[in-house]
């Protein structure tokens, strides 16, 4: 037997319990916990000028110091596409891929994991850069900013 939610939200948490009938010997019980969470994903739209330098926080209410000891990865997209550009394992070094989204720019991660592009071109104007913490084995913090490109 299988218990089958629907429409499912955090309300749905909590203890279940499937009992049956086993002749001749009495009744089973199945014991579960269900535990729903939210969503972790938020989305930020960031205005910057042109030949500026772009500075993406990876997640805005999480310390750098908490992020340190996770998988850490950013990504650019456009397109249709994604393209990684950094990743991050715990207490090593970043690690920088090349991009064909942003080819002969400078790409830095801050000390607290912020993105840092220089300089800032009109071709980046709706790109979409996110940053992905793997916190657990199934879970991941996803954090996307789209970038609005002004010029002088």
């Amino acid at each position: 037997w299988a218990l089958h939610l629907k429409n499912v939200t955090m309300s749905l948490s909590g203890h279940y319990e499937c009992t049956f009938a086993t002749y001749p010997y009495g009744t089973k019980a199945v014991k579960i916990q269900l535990i729903v969470k939210a969503e972790e994903e938020q989305h930020y739209l960031k205005k910057v000028w042109v030949n500026h330098t772009l500075e993406i926080p990876c997640l805005e209410d999480v310390t750098s110091e908490n992020l340190s000891t996770y998988h850490l990865q950013w990504l650019v997209g456009g397109n249709g596409r994604k393209e990684e550009l950094v990743s991050k394992k715990p207490f090593s070094p970043a690690v920088y891929r090349s991009s064909s989204a942003l080819r002969g720019r400078a790409v830095r991660l801050a000390s607290d994991n912020t993105l840092m592009v220089f300089p800032t071109k009109i071709t980046d104007d709706g790109r979409e850069f996110s940053c992905h913490v793997l916190y657990h084995p199934e879970r991941v913090w996803k954090s996307s900013t789209t970038v609005r490109v002004f010029g002088k």
